[in-house]
Parts: structure tokens; sequence; C-alpha cells
């Protein structure tokens, strides 16, 4: 509302009220953390071999022998799903032949594992993967478990704003976190993979839409100060630590039913914030219930030992302030010119691999050379300062330039893992660690780039569709983690790649840094090399310091 912020002014922008806010709304986002790359530990896949029956007719030695050894990673190591046939075997174990000596095992016959898997339990205990056995033929429905949760964030970043328009910030933010709660209880009782993965995609929708509804509660509550440094700092810093408990849940609970409990009953303390969080007094107000937003307002004003004005809103003028009907854009509109189109395309691929990049490395950390529990830590850890790094350069420099050093800075050190000698772990995890950096900083500052970019009237599509393309990276990224099966190196060649590319398409776009938001298709930055000397002179002269809005990832 146009008179809504200096209506609450006398309230301060940082009192008791505010940073109860603050903190209560950044702690409903730890949650978020650990449900988010839950699937790293409950779809861990151990190291497996066939199974040999105990009533196999074979002698000691003949069992030893009755895996084949494969080439993985350079070296030999039993087959994961082929064993030699155990009936000709038996019969070789029968005539007292021995393997290796007597008997060439590269001329016997194979077969698949018909008797089922043995599984390693030095890292889990139990996984889904383990459970229903999802390796082998069925290996490709581990990923695709990860892939449909990041369905269901999709479904649900498109539903979440809709909802919490239609019926309050609060309502949906608490309905939200009931779902994601109570659907990853009921995955507990799944009796199926299928079973599983239907309940896990809803956990999804819940997973986002409580993000978002916090993201979009505490902006309209918080002042414009304190906005900026929620938005950044407040709800990232706490879903990192929601995604540095979940290794440490991890590691001491080994079974990945008992492990999913651990991580429901969290979101149980969630409950008693009803009572504390208040509905969004704008919402209130753009409802027309201005006498609940007073009660509200007053309220905080009474938590922060401030008296209140007698009248705060005016609601004779709060309803002639109300905007008049503007042109309604369409999906084409990102479309209308050439302009227009090529940052259009540009932003989609610039937030579909950054997205690919940043889950991809994330979901990867049981490959990584060491123990799984602290590289997950580890990964986790790193986007604190990554988030802080990401805040202080939107402050201080252009856009164009620490998008694309912190990308290139991601992917190259990702592209250099490849040439680090096998016996180099740490080292390994290091350049791991420094690409998540970059990348993650470089995600973190994407929607405030892009909502610099576009007119009014399409900036809230355009922010749609390119976190759409993010969504789409996300539901595609769990397969480049896939790949590292058939080469351990693949997935971070194909990730530096792309995220260096990405970072060298990023100097093309316009500088949003130093220039006034947009408000027409005529005022927009022009892509570099569409620059002919037309640029509008009234942004390119602008002094006004950059107005910064951002969104949840």
């Amino acid at each position: 509302m146009r008179d809504y912020d200096a209506a609450t002014a006398f309230l301060g922008e940082w009192g008791r009220f505010q940073r109860l806010v603050f903190f209560l709304l950044s702690a409903s986002i730890v949650p978020n953390g650990f449900n988010g790359m839950s699937a790293v530990f409950l779809a861990g896949t151990p190291e497996h071999r066939c199974a040999v029956p105990r009533g196999a007719n074979l002698s000691g030695e003949w069992r030893n022998a009755s895996i084949p050894l494969e080439l993985r990673d350079g070296r030999a190591a039993p087959s994961r799903c082929r064993r030699y046939r155990l009936a000709a075997l038996a019969n070789l174990s029968a005539l007292g032949l021995r393997p290796g000596s007597d008997v060439e095992l590269g001329s016997l016959e194979q077969e698949p594992c018909l008797d089922g898997w043995e599984y390693s339990r030095d890292v889990y205990r139990s996984t889904i993967v383990t459970e229903w056995n999802l390796v082998c033929e069925d290996d490709w429905k581990a990923p695709l478990t990860t892939s449909l949760f990041f369905v269901g964030v999709l479904i649900g970043s498109f539903i979440s704003g809709q909802l919490s328009d239609r019926f309050g910030r609060k309502s949906i933010l608490f309905l939200t976190m009931a779902v994601q709660t109570g659907f990853s209880f009921l995955q507990i009782f799944s009796t199926s993979w299928e079973m599983f993965t239907v309940l896990f995609l809803i956990v999804g929708m819940g997973q986002i839409s409580n993000y978002v509804v916090a993201f979009i509660l505490g902006t309209e509550i918080l002042g414009k100060s304190v906005r900026i440094i929620f938005s950044t700092l407040g709800v990232c810093i706490f879903f990192a630590i929601g995604y540095m408990l979940l290794p440490l849940f991890a590691y001491f609970i080994r079974d990945w039913r008992m492990l999913l409990l651990a991580l429901t009953v969290p979101g149980l303390f969630c409950i008693p914030l009803w009572w504390i969080i208040p509905e969004s007094p704008r919402w209130l107000i753009s409802q027309g219930r201005y006498k609940e937003a007073e009660v509200i307002i007053q309220k905080a004003a009474k938590i922060n030992g401030i008296s209140p004005p007698d009248v705060l809103f005016d609601i004779t003028e709060m309803q002639d302030s109300k905007p008049q009907q503007q042109q309604k854009a369409i999906l084409l509109d990102l479309f209308r010119t050439r302009n227009i189109a090529t940052i259009t395309i540009m932003s989609l691929l610039l937030w579909f691999f950054t997205s690919v990049g940043y889950f991809g490395l994330s979901l990867s950390t049981p490959n990584w050379h060491g123990n799984a529990y602290i590289n997950c830590f580890l990964s986790a850890v790193i986007e604190v300062p990554a988030y802080v790094i990401a805040w202080l350069l939107l402050r201080s420099l252009p856009r164009r330039y620490s998008l694309s050093g912190t990308l290139f800075l991601g992917g190259g050190v990702v592209l250099f893992i490849q040439l680090v000698p096998s016996d180099f772990n740490v080292l390994s995890v290091g350049l791991v660690m420094l690409g998540k950096f970059g990348i993650t900083a470089a995600f973190s500052m994407l929607y405030v780039y892009n909502v610099e970019l576009y007119p009014t009237l399409v900036r809230n599509m355009a922010v749609g569709a390119t976190s759409t393309a993010s969504r789409l990276g996300s539901i595609i990224a769990p397969y480049f983690v896939y790949l590292g099966a058939y080469d351990r190196f693949l997935p971070y060649i194909l990730m530096g790649s792309l995220t260096v590319l990405i970072g060298i398409l990023t100097l093309f776009l316009p500088e949003s840094y130093g220039n006034s938001l947009p408000e027409s298709f005529e005022q927009m930055l022009k892509v570099k090399c569409f620059r002919n000397g037309q640029q509008t002179t009234a942004i390119r002269n602008s002094k006004e310091s950059p107005r910064i809005l951002v969104t949840p990832l």
C-alpha cells in the first residue's frame, strides 16, 4: 500500500517486535534445509554385490571367486550387478577344481543377481535403495526419486503465491508446514518405492511453499532496511543451518526410517509459532480488513514499548490510494523485442545451468573422497560465507562482473578436479568446496539481478519464468550425479563446463547496478552486443541508488 510504510514508521526498524518476527520466520526455514537435501542419505547407494545363497553347494574358495571383477575408476573391483552362473560353479566345485589355477574364470558364463544383493553397511545401515533394491536394472529409480521431489518443488512454487494471496500469508505458512511435516511422517510407513516417491513429491510441494510464504510474510512485515538483510542473509543462512543439521542427524541415525522420523520431529516445534507470528498487515489492508491490521500494529507497538497514534489508517484515504487497474501482461511480452527476447533467453539459460551446478554439487557429496557425512556438512557450511560474500558484492560491485566472477570461480575449480591425482583427496574435496562456494554465491544473486533487468509490467512474470527454469535445472541435476556411476569425473566436467560457459554469457547481459528500475520496455537496458548509442539517457545518468528486491531460491 502507498501509505503503509509512512503509517507504521513510528514502530522503528529494529524493535523487539521486528527482531521476534525476523528470527522466528528465519527459524521456520530450518526444516527446509534438511528436508530439501535429505535424499542424499535417504536414497544413498552403498557398495553392493550379488548375493550368493548360503545353500549354494560351493566350497569357500569358489564362493569367494563367484563375483567377477570389473574395471571401476581405473581399479579392479567386484562387479555390482553380475556373478558367475552358480550352477556351473557348483559342478566345478564338486569336481574339486580350483578357481584361477584349474579354471580360467574369464571363460565362465555370467548371470544377473538372481538372489538379490549384499550391501555394505560401512556407511548406511539401510536406505530406500537397500530396502527396495534400487540398483542395477532399477538404479534409475534413485535419481528419479530426487527429481520427483523437485517436481513437487516446481508445483509448490506455482501455487504457494496464489494460495497466500487468496487465503492469507499466515494460514498458508502453517498449512504448508503441516504438509511438509505430516507427509514426511507418512513416508516412514511407505511399503513400496512408488508410495515413498509420491509422498516425497507432496513433501516437495510443502517444502518450497513454506519457504516462499515465510519469505513473503517477512518482507511485508519488516521495514525496508531490515527487509534486505532478511531476504539475503536471514532465510538463506537459516536454510544452511538446517542443511548442516542433516549430516549430524544422519551420522548418528543410519536407518532411513528412523532418520526420517528424526527429521520430522523438529517441524512440531513450529506449532507454538501460530500464537506468536502475526498475519501480514499489508495483506489484511489489501483485503479491506483494516481493523485487524490495526490490532496487529498496536500489538507490535506495545511489544516495542511505543505508544501508537490514535488513528493508524484512514480507511477512506487507503481505499482511494488503491492502484488503478493496469495493463495486463502475457508471457509473450518477454519476447516482444529482439532485446528483451535475448535477455529472457540468456536469463533462462543462466538460471537453468546455475541450478544444475548448485544442486548437482549438493547432491553428489556421497561421491566425493572421504567421509560422506563430513562432506555433506562441509557442503552446508560453505554456503554461509557464500551468502555473506554475495550480499557484500550486491552492495558494492556491478552485477555482471560479480555474477560472472563467481560463476568462473565455481566452474573453473570444478573443471580442475579431474587433473588432481587420486591420492590428493583433501585437495579434491577442497576444490569441490570452492566450486560450491562460487556457484552458491552466484545463485543467491540471481533474483536481484533479474528483478533489475525487467520493466514493472513484466517483472513478476520474468521472475516466475526464470524461477521455473531453475526448478527444471534442479529436476535434472540428480541425473548429472547419476553419470558418476559410469565415470567419476564426468559430472564435474559437465557441470564445470556449463558453469564457465554461462559465466561468459553473463558478460553480454546489460549492467543494472546504479540504475533505477525500468518502468517501461523503452527504459530497459540493452544487451551489450545490441548497444547502438540509443541507450536511455535517463537511466544511464541516474544517480539513484539501486533498489534491491530479493525473492527466495
